[in-house]
């Protein structure tokens, strides 16, 4: 019979995931309402409560976050993605493996979205050099990151992992904890990728990625909603600025110039003022253009089209919206990226589509690819913001402390010798290699705040209470035994399998990080209860909060590589499963290999 704290906590559980999935609120804004309801409901004492903004876990991400953000300041991953242009531009066979290698070679010192998104660029333009699509990396990029997180402490899930033994008044875990069986997982997953994962790849090249401009109106068919608009003389769009004509705005059009006499203005201003004579060349549907018909408005033949586009001044980029980029869940009118940038946007790449009306009102999300017209200067200024990944090798960031960069490889060396070693308590080892990155100057200390990502902080810190709840209201044991009892007579072995594919069910819905939280406290309960090492359990169940191959939601790296892939989301269900009972059977190898599981 379940006792009423029980009760009340799966309540509170049952909320946690309606929050999530009906009311579709921001993951860090339900952990700290699930933090206060565990705390009101007396679940969790204040001091509990609150525990978890300065438990190790915290100390140690935030250390991790400044750690990586010297690294991509000081030009060190970007020397790494220069590395693999210039070694991978050849067959496919080889460039597949080097970039799952380079991926999960990153995520053994940085997180992982942060990898892919340094990566993200060089395959784009190693896919253009190459003739080999970009579908056929990007995919194995991501996935490379994943294992690549297997094999190393310095992963979140890993890390929660570790905390909850310690909580528990066990041993914790450290580099040598993941780093045997997560090698085996990254070996195996690239043998397995490059023999058979590869033909299971899509071949399609959803971007074009600043090749010619007739790619560019293929790809994101131009042709289908390209206008010319006449102003005459008694038009009542006459003398009206374009924020004023709200023909943005009222229409879902975009203006991406203005043919003046033998002048071309190219991605006009806001408040560049519409003159008689002029021919606006707009973008949009045409019921929407419709609406203009008094003006004359008629659809723009392809040679005409393309005549006017290689006429217009400035360059056409294509940008992806970056995994912590402010950007995520606003709208660009919200963001005012017309006035912010200089630049543009003609169209919206989603989910292998193109959309090209009401492109400023569409929430973005991560993964996006927008298509940008503008000045050359200007594309180059967004390129500098992290907020935006712009895919052209022409557009790399210039602002690196290249000076540093030897400091701030050396620095992260020695993190990880002490790190690998168990020399010293981690959360201080990260902090301390946080503090000698701004000592260093390889980061000014402004940088040191903005390179930690709260959210992640926030959401960790508020959902570690309900890994206490979990334990303390006695469910944990509860579930722990009922997983006993079915696996009855059964080994240890099939005991951690169950926990497996519990967990990577989870994981597939609400991701790794709150994965960890939710199903750790039960599977060191169930270890203890059957005998089973609860160390290797902890081990496995961490490697598995990073086994989220099936669909693109499970891990952000893979909506950032969705929209530049082309990728649908059967694609990666499609690749994913044998990526997955490839990394399941090489787990369970290791756990028997190097912690004696049976």
């Amino acid at each position: 019979m379940l006792t009423s704290s029980e009760l009340i906590l799966i309540a509170i559980l049952l909320g946690l995931f309606g929050l999530l999935f009906i009311a579709r609120l921001k993951m860090e804004l339900v952990a700290i309402l699930v933090l206060l309801a565990l705390s009101f409901s007396g679940l969790v004492t204040p001091q509990q409560a609150l525990s978890g903004f300065s438990s190790s876990v915290v100390i140690t991400l935030i250390g991790l976050f400044v750690i990586t953000r010297g690294l991509e300041d000081t030009g060190v991953v970007q020397w790494i993605g220069g590395q693999l242009n210039r070694l991978g531009n050849g067959a496919e066979l080889r460039l597949i493996p080097l970039f799952m290698l380079a991926g999960s070679t990153l995520s053994l010192i940085m997180n992982n979205v942060a990898a892919g998104a340094m990566l993200l660029p060089a395959a784009v333009h190693v896919s253009k050099s190459s003739d080999v699509p970009v579908s056929r990396l990007l995919m194995p990029l991501s996935f490379g990151t994943l294992v690549g997180g297997m094999a190393t402490y310095l992963t979140t899930a890993n890390i929660v992992m570790s905390e909850l033994l310690l909580s528990r008044d066990l041993d914790g875990l450290n580099m040598f904890d993941f780093m045997p069986t997560g090698g085996l997982i990254v070996l195996a997953t690239v043998l397995y990728m490059s023999l058979i994962g590869r033909r299971l790849l899509p071949e399609r090249d959803a971007l074009s990625v600043a090749t010619m401009l007739p790619d560019l109106q293929q790809t994101y068919q131009l042709g289908e909603r390209f206008w010319e608009v006449p102003i005459t003389p008694d038009s009542e769009l006459a003398g009206l600025s374009l924020r004023e004509s709200k023909i943005g705005e009222r229409l879902g059009l975009t203006v991406v110039a203005i043919s003046r006499g033998r002048q071309i203005i190219s991605a006009p201003s806001s408040d560049e003022r519409i003159q008689t004579g002029d021919r606006l060349l707009v973008i949009g549907r045409q019921e929407r253009v419709d609406h203009l018909r008094g003006q004359g408005a008629h659809l723009l033949r392809d040679a005409e089209r393309e005549r006017l586009l290689n006429d217009m001044p400035g360059e056409t980029a294509e940008i992806v919206i970056a995994p912590r980029s402010n950007a995520v869940g606003k709208t660009l009118s919200q963001l005012k990226f017309r006035d912010q940038f200089g630049l543009i946007v003609v169209a919206l790449w989603r989910e292998n589509r193109a959309y090209r009306t009401d492109v400023g009102k569409r929430v973005l999300e991560v993964g996006d690819a927008l298509l940008v017209m503008g000045e050359a200067n200007d594309v180059q200024a967004l390129a500098e913001n992290r907020n935006y990944i712009v895919l052209s090798e022409s557009y790399a960031s210039t602002s690196f402390r290249l000076e540093k960069a030897p400091f701030a490889a050396l620095i992260t060396a020695l993190v990880l010798a002490v790190a690998i070693f168990d020399l010293f308590s981690l959360p201080l080892v990260m902090l301390s290699g946080a503090a000698l990155m701004v000592l260093a100057g390889c980061i000014e200390m402004d940088d040191f705040y903005e390179a930690v990502e709260w959210r992640v902080i926030f959401l960790i810190a508020a959902m570690l209470p309900l890994s206490v709840a979990i334990s303390e209201t006695g469910l944990a044991d509860r579930v722990g035994m009922a997983m006993v009892n079915l696996l009855a007579d059964s080994s240890g072995l099939i005991l951690v399998t169950g926990m497996i594919l519990l967990t990577m069910a989870v994981v597939q819905i609400i991701g790794g990080q709150v994965t960890a939280l939710l199903i750790g406290p039960i599977a060191i309960n169930a270890a203890l209860q059957s005998q089973v090492d609860p160390q290797a359990m902890a081990v496995a169940v961490a490697m598995t909060c990073s086994m989220a191959f099936l669909t693109p939601i499970a891990h952000p790296v893979n909506l950032l590589v969705m929209g530049p892939g082309g990728y649908h989301f059967g694609d990666f269900s499609r690749v994913g499963v044998g990526m997955t009972l490839v990394t399941i059977a090489t787990m369970l190898l290791g756990l028997i290999l190097f912690w004696g599981l049976r």
